[in-house]
């Protein structure tokens, strides 16, 4: 049968036949992908179970990638900003391991900030107390107003982090949501859960048309959230109190210096990581309800007990699981909403950008924004698959917290557009023409790219004579990156209340089984949702442990 060796990650036997593990048993947990969650997921079993994690690219980390803009400017193509990781357990059980391999992260004491085509600006600090007296000065209880939100924040922390940090059908829920329905009573606690339905739009009626109100309009953008829908106005401010409280951490040298860092703990507690793998199926058992192994695209099968799958629905069921008799979660998985594309901009530039206020230079996540119309109309133009007439355009300023990714007095820029339609069919502004067939062509996404920085050149005139290099990256572009951002969507599909918490990806699933006994499903398609958090994965490892 070829020649029998010992598998170095302490699995019990491989048969090679032609270089090509056949039947390769031993592995009690096969995860697919390698984003964060695949890989927090991996790092917490391999400490007492043999795991293998195949990643069909040729680098570990999903989302977290870092490349070279030019010589000397390191940048982050996808994802970039570890807030959720920090506000979670996830931080506090693998960062001491995440340091001994050489992982660190960095922010400023401004996170985030706004500033509107009028001049007009607003900065949140890390100062809570500072953050009420600059927005008192803005807008007449503006200031007090954020108090009373980050206050109200505190003080439901326990039901808000505990639904996002505990999987929704368990003993450990069950006991949360019976210990508030004891302490606030029945009343209380169903008129918390409706205000918590409250749109973005409703919550910052009160700020009237000014810079406070503007701060806070792009933020539900960020978890795939527009401001009408239902949610929207707590998910902004839970954003927000974790900015005020933890900053917008960022990897040092990049993103991927975080994946290298889990695929470095998943090595070291003996388990295996091989890039460059791309899982075609998973086999079912002689039974027909268990899985048995999964197959390579390359030919290789390999034995195993559970397959744990970081992908979208579409990925799982039109792919993965495609022999298997499965016609409610098949159709489950037709129907189930994709988000909305974003597009990403990258810059390495001379100089810093001159924003018109000083205190803009160190914000790390600062928004040209005009409040919540413009939110609205964007986030509808997009919906409709039109480019946006004046999108709502995030601007990353990495060098300012992590002054390694570029030469010295030079900096590097991100540009995230979360509100791209995934197929063109017009152009708001009329001024881009568009492609008969609704592609993003690369003509398309240049036109757009330009229409971005004349915003940003509004605001800093002769920021175009500073760029040294410029990336765009259209959805399309994004998808072809990573597999799970279906139509340039990284938030794993819609995030509105119909496939939010239980109902993410689909009420049939509890928690993270799929419709297959062995097969769990993780990522940002299920609960706790997008960003990287890493919990969908710590909680998955946490049960099977």
């Amino acid at each position: 049968m070829g020649e029998s060796l010992l598998c170095p990650a302490g699995c019990r036997r491989f048969w090679f036949a032609n270089g090509k593990g056949v039947g390769v048993r031993g592995y009690d947990h096969v995860v697919v992908g390698s984003g964060v969650n695949a890989l927090v997921c991996a790092a917490l079993l391999a400490e007492d179970h043999r795991v293998l994690v195949l990643e069909r690219e040729d680098v570990v980390g999903g989302t977290m990638r870092t490349g070279t803009l030019a010589e000397g400017f390191t940048y982050d193509p996808m994802a970039a900003t570890f807030l959720l990781m920090h506000a979670s357990p996830v931080y506090a059980e693998l960062s001491k391991a995440l340091a001994r391999h050489g992982v660190s992260f960095a922010t400023t004491d401004t996170p985030t900030g706004v500033l509107m085509a009028d001049g007009r600006s607003a900065v949140l600090t890390r100062d809570r107390a500072a953050n009420i007296a600059a927005f008192n000065g803005l807008h007449a209880g503006a200031g007090d107003t954020h108090g009373e939100e980050m206050g109200a924040v505190e003080a439901n922390a326990a039901l808000l982090f505990g639904l996002f940090n505990n999987r929704l059908l368990s003993l450990k829920a069950l006991t949360l949501m019976a210990g508030q329905l004891w302490s606030r009573g029945p009343r209380a606690l169903r008129a918390s859960l409706g205000e918590a339905l409250a749109t973005n739009r409703h919550r910052l009626d009160v700020y009237g048309d000014d810079p406070v109100a503007a701060l806070n309009a792009p933020w539900p953008l960020h978890a795939g959230l527009g401001p009408e829908q239902p949610f929207s106005g707590q998910m902004g401010q839970i954003m927000t109190f974790a900015l005020e409280a933890m900053g917008a951490p960022i990897g040092k040298g990049g993103a991927a210096r975080v994946a290298e860092g889990l695929r470095a703990i998943i090595e070291e507690r003996r388990g295996v990581v091989r890039t460059g793998a791309d899982v075609d199926k998973i086999d079912q058992g002689s039974d027909g309800r268990h899985v048995a192994r999964i197959h390579l695209a390359d030919g290789e099968s390999i034995d195993c007990d559970s397959v744990i799958c970081s992908v979208t629905p579409g990925q799982l069921y039109g792919r993965l699981l495609r022999e298997w008799d499965l016609p409610e979660a098949t159709r489950a998985a037709g129907r189930y909403a994709k988000g909305r594309g974003n597009m990403q901009i990258h810059y390495a530039l001379e100089r810093p950008v001159d924003w018109p206020d000083p205190a803009l230079a160190s914000v790390q996540l600062l928004h040209l924004c005009d409040g919540v119309d413009q939110v609205s109309k964007a986030t509808n133009e997009a919906d409709r698959g039109v480019l946006p007439e004046r999108p709502t355009v995030c601007v990353g300023q990495p060098s300012a917290a992590d002054p390694s990714r570029c030469p010295d007095g030079k900096a590097v820029l991100w540009v995230q557009l979360p509100e791209c339609p995934r197929v063109v069919k017009g152009d708001a502004a009329g001024t881009i023409a568009v492609e008969a067939d609704g592609a993003w062509s690369e003509a398309v996404r240049e036109a757009y790219a330009d229409r971005v920085e004349a915003m940003i050149e509004a605001h800093a005139p002769g920021f175009g004579e500073t760029v040294i290099a410029r990336k765009a990256y259209a959805p399309t572009d994004l998808e072809a990156m990573n597999i799970n951002l279906e139509g340039g969507d990284p938030y794993g599909g819609w995030c509105g209340v119909d496939q939010f918490f239980l109902f993410r990806p689909f009420g049939l699933h509890k928690n993270h089984n799929s419709a297959v006994p062995g097969v769990y499903h993780i990522g940002a398609s299920t609960h706790p949702g997008p960003g990287l958090s890493g919990m969908s994965g710590y909680l998955l490892a946490k049960h099977l442990k």
